[in-house]
């Protein structure tokens, strides 16, 4: 049916509108990536094939209104040269016709548009399944859609770009997600107003066309790609080997799911972000190439340099060999993907400085690196993350980064302001010493499950950063390593896409906590001002990475008087310890103990959990609100379990037996309680995680060693002797139903068995004993088979108020 729109009257909105804007962008930065934001629409689908898209979004999400919604892709020069939506209501004479219609410069701005309507008209809410899922109850019935204001409501980009993943979020988050799952992802992405989004699965089938074009057996490379699990860090050259080797079936099955992902991205008009060469090349290539400038380097995080993963190979950009399989790479991708991009990420600085702080020779290096892109792409952009620069500070002076920066020319590198929502760069470097960069929130570590956020920071610094002189901010972006959590926090940044002012928090999460439940209660609004002024308000400068000590448990012997033997984690694994002022309700910790990080009154968010179990009786049916409600129980009685763990400590040092064995017990009947809590939500299961991996197996043998990487990334993580933990130990840990009760909960019942051995034998804790045994379960378990339930069992508003009772009513 064709679409009628009262023309005349759209144009004077646009026209208004953009009278009314302010320019974005400084316009030194505009002409810099002028040229590539126009090359990048020419190579966008055609109209016809993004308008299917994004109904074919429209259909997934809401199939009862495929028919109230007419869709339309505009050209920019109606949008001022920017991205925008526009929501109209339908002004044809056809009673048969839609009645909202949505235009936009590309089906992302369309879905973006449907996105914005729902929740702003229809009080609609829209999150990962594993956060609570969708709330469209609140959406009217077809035909009784709300009418938009007379001329609609237009809603334009003050940036170009909305950024989408970290290079580790592959590993933690989307490892054994099938095609099912990645076409969710995309619809959300679509939704958000993702438009640059990094496209990393299936690489390593390219990485074999080329190292084999170099005479590289599979033999060789089965020695360099690390295990489905751990790809993310094979890839930055952090090791090599590690829960591989690759089979034949993982790769030819992640090429062929690369594909689908770059057709969906490319129908919804996204620019897909593809990777290029960094340096980290196989062992093998040095016996191949002698005469390669071919360095290995140092130890990362491994507990005794076992060169079976540690130590890889780095190829120096200064070696023409480097520019040769740099340009292979590219030119085997556009063979296998066809023409997609013009963006390539490259972190080949990323954990490995250079051998010398020349800037000359730096930028030489950054010279070699580019070239590798744009002799494979000749319209190639370099984007780069800017994490080295935080985490190498005292390497990276401005003298180097200048160098680096203006090693490419202008408008042809990108640089990821990774942290900036919490130690942005922008500010401190005089913007990236003029080379457009994309405001980035880092916000998790790990993909553990926290309540953790910094909402004000996220609503006001990508502003700040836009608005301030000679800004070269040419994007937002979320580089979260591991997803689905904190729900609230990727919606306020997702907005912030297409915010052109400072959001007031408080007014917002009114809005949202009426859409993500379906109805406004007035216990709940309470509860959420105090999560808003408590657990997302973190401004100790510490990054999220959950520490609690159920999950994060401390390797330490407490007869001693420091409680900081934990390694030191390096580069993508670190962040500052700065402490801050902190407030603990339940006890004050003293300076000798481990620290969980906590940087609000716990008091006060018990209070908020007390108002959300009083709101239960009206949202017992809600999926989002039964998913906060596990959460933030879970928060509460995990930073309780901190407490508990310390008066234990404090127990064993007074050498009182009987209060050791009643706080030990305490905090192990803690680990049994929240578990019974998790395992009341399917989205808090271990279960889950484990048969999503077992499901891509295709024999025996690969469903042991899928099973054996899940099982270890979330642990372990890294190799151990059977006297030393890994130092990543827990890195990725998580609150689930079943790793609590099965991994955790042994572990804490060896530790506390074997402090009160110690007390009753008047001897000092035996360290390396309690190693050993712990160690020697934990492998077992690694390679261990057994079942762990996917569906949910309980009434978890029951067991929130009957725990919520037990422990601080």
């Amino acid at each position: 049916m064709k679409i009628v729109i009262a023309d005349c009257l759209f144009h004077v909105v646009i026209i208004f509108t953009l009278f009314i804007s302010r320019l974005p962008l400084s316009s030194s930065t505009t002409e810099a990536i002028q040229p590539l934001l126009t090359r990048l629409d020419s190579k966008r689908s055609s109209p016809l094939v993004q308008e299917s898209a994004a109904k074919a979004v429209l259909r997934r999400l809401l199939p009862t209104h495929y028919h109230s919604f007419g869709f339309k892709i505009v050209s920019k020069d109606v949008c001022g040269e920017q991205g925008c939506f526009l929501i109209e209501n339908y002004s044809g004479s056809s009673q048969k016709g839609p009645e909202i219609i949505i235009r936009g410069t590309t089906a992302v701005e369309i879905a973006s548009g449907l996105h914005w309507y729902i929740k702003y008209f229809c009080g609609a809410h829209v999150s990962w399944d594993k956060t609570g899922g969708v709330q469209l109850t609140s959406v009217p019935k077809p035909g009784l859609l709300p009418r938009v204001k007379d001329g609609g409501v237009l809603v334009q980009r003050p940036v170009p770009w909305n950024y989408y993943q970290n290079v580790v979020t592959s590993s933690y988050s989307y490892v054994w997600w099938d095609w099912e799952r990645w076409e969710k992802e995309i619809d959300w992405m679509a939704l958000q107003g993702i438009n640059l989004p990094l496209a990393f699965t299936g690489q390593e089938a390219i990485w074999q066309k080329v190292f084999m074009g170099l005479n590289i057996t599979m033999e060789d490379l089965n020695d360099f790609f690390g295990g489905p699990a751990f790809l993310a860090w094979a890839r930055m050259g952090n090791l090599h080997g590690w829960g591989g080797p690759l089979s034949k079936n993982w790769l030819n099955q992640q090429l062929v799911l690369q594909k689908k992902i770059l057709s969906r991205m490319l129908e919804l008009g996204m620019t897909p972000v593809l990777p290029s060469f960094s340096g980290n090349v196989p062992a093998a290539l040095k016996t191949i190439f002698p005469t390669a400038n071919i360095t290995r380097l140092g130890d990362w995080n491994t507990v005794d340099s076992d060169p079976r993963w540690c130590c890889t190979y780095l190829l120096n950009p200064s070696d023409p060999l480097f520019v040769e399989i740099g340009e292979a790479f590219i030119r085997m991708q556009i063979k296998e993907y066809g023409d997609v991009t013009d963006i390539y990420n490259c972190d080949t600085f990323n954990e490995n400085s250079p051998p010398t702080n020349d800037p000359t020779y730096i930028s030489s290096l950054g010279a070699a690196v580019y070239k590798a892109m744009s002799n494979g792409d000749k319209d190639a952009v370099w984007l780069m993350q800017g994490w080295l620069f935080y985490s190498e500070s005292t390497f990276w002076k401005p003298p180097q980064m200048k160098a680096l920066l203006h090693s490419v020319p202008v408008g042809k590198m990108i640089v990821l302001d990774l942290f900036a929502d919490v130690k942005p760069i922008w500010a401190t470097s005089s913007q990236f010493y003029g080379t457009p960069y994309v405001w980035c929130l880092l916000h998790n570590f790990g993909g553990n499950i926290e309540m953790y956020g910094t909402l004000d920071a996220i609503s006001s610094g990508p502003v700040d950063a836009r608005i301030s002189k000679n800004s070269t901010m040419v994007g937002v972006g979320m580089c979260m390593e591991g997803i689905e959590q904190n729900p609230v926090v990727y919606e306020l940044m997702s907005e912030m896409a297409f915010r052109k002012e400072k959001v007031q928090v408080l007014e917002w999460l009114k809005t949202y906590t009426h859409r993500r439940y379906g109805k406004s209660i007035q216990q709940i609004e309470e509860a959420w001002t105090i999560l808003y002024h408590t657990v997302y308000n973190c401004t100790d400068g510490i990054a999220d990475h959950n520490t609690d000590f159920i999950a994060k448990f401390p390797d330490w012997d407490p007869s001693t008087n420091s409680g900081s033997q934990s390694s030191k984690l390096n580069n993508m694994h670190s962040y500052s310890r700065k402490i801050g002022t902190r407030r603990f309700s339940f006890q004050e910790s003293s300076p000798d103990l481990p620290q969980a990080h906590l940087w609000y009154s716990t008091h006060e968010v018990v209070n908020a959990l007390k108002l959300f179990l009083g709101a239960g009786d009206d949202l017992a049916g809600s999926l989002t609100y039964r998913y906060d409600l596990v959460d933030l129980t879970r928060q509460v009685l995990s930073k309780l379990a901190n407490q508990v763990y310390l008066d234990a400590v404090k127990s064993f040092r007074r050498k009182d037996v009987k209060a050791l064995n009643v706080h030990g017990q305490k905090f192990i009947q803690l680990i049994k309680d929240i578990d019974v809590l998790l395992a009341s939500d399917d989205n808090f299961l271990l279960g889950t995680w484990l048969e999503s991996a077992k499901r891509l197996a295709e024999n025996p043998s690969e469903t042991r060693q899928y099973e054996w990487n899940a099982r270890t990334q979330v642990t372990m993580w890294f190799d151990t002797t059977a006297t030393n933990q890994s130092k990543l130990h827990d890195y990725a840990n998580k609150f689930w139903s079943g790793l609590l009760k099965g991994y955790y909960l042994p572990r804490a019942s060896t530790y506390f068995n074997h402090l009160l051995k110690g007390l009753e034998k008047n001897e000092s804790f035996k360290m390396v004993e309690w190693r050993k045994q712990w160690i020697s379960f934990s492998n077992k378990w690694q390679a261990g088979v057994e079942l762990y339930p996917v569906k949910a069992k309980g009434d978890s508003l029951a067991i929130a108020k009957s725990l919520f009772q037990k422990y601080l009513g």
